[in-house]
């Protein structure tokens, strides 16, 4: 039970400025502070025992060691700043300051005579102890930040030099030197265990005291080294670690040290697939207490590493696997959301209201303010800045949580008649009541702004995002609730033009820009009446000899003005105005009517399916009942995509690929290499082909870079090994083609072949091999 705590003004004696006092107020670490504190209330006749915790991952500290009294786990989280409690020992206590379950600071009266409260001071040690405390817990964060930085870039070397185009000596090397910079590694070796042959080899050893050098490509059987450090890692499958003294409490069965005795010893087996592939050791002679649980970690991170690089298809098969738990933690949400569908009007990740809920809110706002010019109000659109690379790196799960974080944080900064809503993705809107002008709502922008520079952790990771902001002020000259939204996510836009992380009102230059849109929209929607928009093509060759093996069609607008417009003249209005898919299934046509003239024998067309195709489940049946309908086979068509239709729509998406290649219309997955998780995505769909994006071919050829080549070639062994065809895009001369084709890719296309054309220019062949 808590006691009521007196007045420290009835118990407190004056305060002096003693050094005793000088010492308390010149502490900046809670050791200080609490060894200063006893040693002062000792003067005032008082025997206590301080105890504080500074962080979820600190232990529980007291002042003196060992003072021999016991706390109830919870009691300082029950105990607000300044409450007492008497403890079964009947010590007394009270709690300074921590206002969260990890963060605090007790003081405990040791004889239990006198009342915890009435301690000398206790406002003014409040207060220190609060500012000391706080302090103590920002200094471990800036410690374990830079710690987790520096180890964050460790491992993304390791995963580059693992996966690099550097022979085993090398690669093992280098892998060396990167452990050496993480943890005392002078002495490094590691074992490969082969289960078929009961032993084991050592593929690389580094060692100051033992310079017998050891054969990597020498088998050694495990009954030559029966019980010695290495057999038991291999055999227990069991990190061990410390000095050799205490590796024998560690190991069951006798054990043999080869060797010279370690003062630390750190050794873990390398598992993979519930099997042990070897072992990794690193050691000391002359220094102990170097090796924690975070090196054993790491180690065995980099054992997983050298595992890959000697067999690739074990790391494929891994991936797969994680591909697998991926996809059952997808099943597992769509179950979640299955349950909360009936909540049709709140977004059932953040439990904010939804687009649907702010459309009707909108209206009820624009039609109050038609009845009464006064009620007056603001729509703010909001995007998150880096959402996307969050999404993809640390992943969905992840990027789920990082948007309940969000949620909160946005509603945190509302008054009471302001909403915040959740649009789909990373995009909120917020409506701002009660306004006089903008000022308003540009300070509500800047504390969202504000509320977005503290990271967010999440599953042991932090987070950093930002917010893009755009403002449209409601007005009578809004009839519907959509053109509010549009004007602000214009706005929004512009921020993420100009620069991320601020605001932007809207205005009448971007007014006379919107016009403008609405001009285009409305010439999108007339051209689309009247067929404007023509396939034209670009061949696809075999590099060996030049042969046409196929073509991609591309769209054009025959603008009766401004003559033929490429898609970047057009292509965002068409898509804001919902008008692409319309231009899409046209152009689908016109390439089919083409096909009996444009592909000989064997030949193919390659089409761009939009990421808004996906959003309805009859697309291959749509396309294939098109093709049907003008006698195209489907060995003659594949379609392309690229990684924006996976992120958007991953499991429909895969479905559809599967529906379509049964059906014989094989998928390519576009723009290769650009995104953050091509890889990943390798594996999940099914695919054919993938197209090496631009960017890495023109760094091809005399004067180009190193690192592209290395990229090209990673793709194509990597296509190799998963039975996929590799198609160079952006071959311009003759320089690039000869090095793609040196690099082993067989396809490419660009304008060192052909420009996009029209299908009557196709009728003769396009290159002749150099």
């Amino acid at each position: 039970m808590s006691d009521a705590c007196p007045d420290p003004s009835e118990t407190a004696p004056a305060l002096s400025i003693t050094p005793d006092w000088m010492r308390l107020l010149q502490a900046d670490r809670m050791d200080v502070l609490a060894a200063a504190l006893r040693a002062w209330l000792a003067r005032h006749g008082r025997r206590v025992t301080v105890a504080w915790r500074t962080g979820p991952d600190g232990a529980v500290r007291t002042e003196p060691t060992g003072s021999g009294i016991e706390l109830d786990p919870s009691l300082p989280s029950r105990l607000r700043p300044g409450e007492c409690a008497r403890l079964p020992c009947g010590a007394g206590v009270v709690k300074l300051a921590g206002d969260v379950p990890d963060l605090w600071v007790l003081v405990a009266d040791v004889d239990g005579a006198n009342d915890a409260a009435a301690l000398p001071a206790i406002d003014v040690v409040q207060a220190l102890a609060a500012h000391v405390l706080e302090r103590d817990r920002l200094r471990q964060a800036v410690v374990r930040l830079e710690r987790a930085e520096g180890l964050q870039r460790a491992l993304y070397e390791i995963t580059d030099m693992a996966s690099s185009g550097l022979d085993m000596p090398a690669m093992l090397s280098g892998l060396h030197r990167i452990v050496g910079r993480l943890m005392y590694a002078e002495n490094f070796f590691i074992a490969l265990y082969d289960a078929d042959l009961d032993a084991i080899r050592f593929i690389y050893f580094a060692d100051v005291a033992d310079d017998e050098w050891q054969d990597p490509d020498a088998v050694d059987p495990m009954s030559e080294i029966e019980g010695s450090l290495t057999w038991h890692l291999i055999r227990h499958a069991r990190p061990l670690m410390g000095p050799t003294s205490r590796l024998y409490e560690q190991v069951s069965g006798p054990l043999a040290i080869i060797g010279p005795g370690a003062a630390d010893w750190l050794g873990v087996p390398i598992v993979i697939d519930g099997h042990v592939r070897g072992a990794l050791v690193v050691q000391s002679y002359d220094r102990g207490d170097l090796y924690t649980p975070v090196e054993r970690d790491l180690l065995t991170y980099v054992g997983t590493h050298i595992v890959t690089a000697i067999d690739r298809k074990r790391a494929f098969d891994r991936l797969e696997q994680q591909t697998h738990e991926l996809e059952r933690q997808i099943d597992v949400r769509r179950q979640v959301e299955q349950r909360l569908q009936h909540e049709v009007m709140h977004d059932p990740l953040t439990g904010l209201p939804n687009r649907a809920y702010l459309r009707e809110h909108l209206a009820r706002a624009m039609a109050a303010q038609a009845r009464d010019p006064s009620q007056c109000f603001a729509v703010l659109f909001l995007d998150l800045d880096r959402f996307k690379v969050i999404n993809d790196s640390a992943g969905h799960v992840v990027g789920d949580e990082l948007l309940k974080v969000v949620a909160r944080r946005f509603s945190d900064c509302l008054r009471t008649p302001d909403i915040v809503a959740r649009l789909g993705g990373d995009e909120f809107a917020i409506v701002m009541h009660g306004i006089t002008g903008s000022d308003a709502p540009a300070r509500l922008a800047r504390r969202l702004i504000d509320a977005m520079q503290e990271p967010v952790r999440v599953q042991d990771k932090e987070l950093f995002s930002g917010v893009s902001i755009g403002i449209a002020l409601g007005s009578p000259s809004y009839t519907a609730p959509e053109q509010l939204l549009r004007d602000a996510d214009i706005a929004m836009y512009r921020v993420k033009e100009r620069a991320r992380g601020g605001f932007e009102m809207f205005d009448e230059q971007l007014h006379r820009q919107a016009l403008e849109l609405l001009a285009l929209e409305s010439e999108l929607r007339a051209a689309a009446s009247r067929d404007e928009f023509l396939p034209h093509f670009q061949p696809i060759v075999r590099l060996a000899d030049g042969a046409v093996v196929g073509y991609e069609a591309l769209m054009r607008w025959q603008h009766p003005t401004r003559g033929l417009l490429a898609p970047a003249a057009f292509l965002r209005a068409a898509e804001a105005c919902g008008v692409l898919e319309t231009l899409d299934w046209q152009l689908y046509e016109n390439v089919f009517r083409s096909v009996p003239s444009l592909l000989r024998d064997g030949q193919r067309v390659s089409l761009n399916v939009s990421p808004r195709h996906f959003l309805v489940h009859e697309l291959d049946e749509r396309l294939l009942a098109l093709m049907q309908r003008h006698g195209v086979r489907p060995e003659q068509v594949r379609i392309e995509i690229t990684e924006g239709a996976l992120i958007e729509n991953p499991a429909r998406v895969g479905a559809c690929i599967d529906r379509l290649r049964l059906a014989g219309v094989y998928t390519a997955l576009d723009d290769f290499g650009t995104g953050y998780s091509s890889m990943s995505y390798l594996h999940r769909f099914r695919f054919h082909t993938i197209k090496l994006d631009r960017s890495f071919i023109a760094d091809l050829g005399p004067g180009g870079t190193k690192v592209a080549a290395a990229l090209v070639r990673a793709a194509v062994d990597l296509s190799r090994a998963l039975d996929l065809e590799v198609i160079a895009e952006g071959i311009e001369t003759d320089e690039q083609r000869d090095a793609v084709r040196a690099l082993g890719c067989s396809f490419g296309q660009g304008y060192r072949f052909a420009r996009p054309a029209a299908a009557s220019v196709f009728s003769a062949p396009v290159d002749t091999p150099a």
